[in-house]
């Protein structure tokens, strides 16, 4: 889990990343791990062993989560550059896990890195990434593997041979976080219409 603080007082951010290891083909985190995950049951820095399967006696298994334990948004992290040649397996374990985000309304995005390998005149101008047809054809095509809205596809540009901030790369990773936070309180505002249609038995946020 990763608490984002503001960068001149310090102060903790009222949002937390969480990250967990990537989706390969024969290995990577598996749909009954995903439920505890998602559920919040899970302690920060959990290491995953497929030997060892979670339980309630798995050191620092939270019984009772809170609201606040529980993931609001998942984020799918696709390479631009490879989303056509990406294996069927890997397709298919990332439709697995969408099962289990879709039973608990979780919303979803894809953030399609690395769109300056994708397309060249973004490699020039980054701030042409919303009028390139190239990106867009990658946006489609990741919205029909994944069966989200294109809305939902969000390209972004990786940091890597830069040694400065660049203020258009920021901006797309600042719009980009801004719409994660959208469903997020997205998942939030269900939540609260099911507590007063009586679907869920009590709201128990920590502050």
């Amino acid at each position: 889990m990763y608490q984002i603080r503001n960068g001149q007082s310090g102060t903790p951010m009222n949002f937390r990343l969480h990250d967990t290891r990537g989706l390969e083909a024969d290995q990577g985190i598996d749909s009954h791990e995903m439920n505890y995950l998602l559920d919040g049951n899970l302690p920060d820095r959990h290491q995953f062993n497929p030997s060892v399967p979670i339980s309630g006696d798995t050191t620092g298994f939270v019984v009772s989560p809170n609201l606040s334990d529980k993931i609001h948004c998942v984020i799918f992290v696709l390479d631009g550059s490879i989303v056509d040649v990406m294996p069927e397996k890997v397709i298919e374990r990332m439709k697995n896990l969408q099962l289990r985000m879709n039973q608990r309304g979780i919303p979803q995005v894809v953030l399609l890195t690395k769109i300056d390998k994708v397309c060249e005149a973004t490699a020039t101008d980054i701030s042409q990434v919303f009028y390139s047809p190239v990106i867009q054809e990658s946006v489609d095509r990741v919205s029909q593997i994944m069966g989200l809205p294109r809305s939902h596809i969000l390209p972004i540009k990786n940091y890597e041979s830069e040694t400065e901030l660049n203020a258009n790369v920021n901006i797309l990773a600042l719009l980009t976080l801004q719409q994660v936070l959208h469903f997020a309180n997205d998942y939030m505002y269900n939540y609260l219409d099911q507590i007063e249609e009586g679907k869920v038995r009590q709201l128990n946020i920590r502050e």
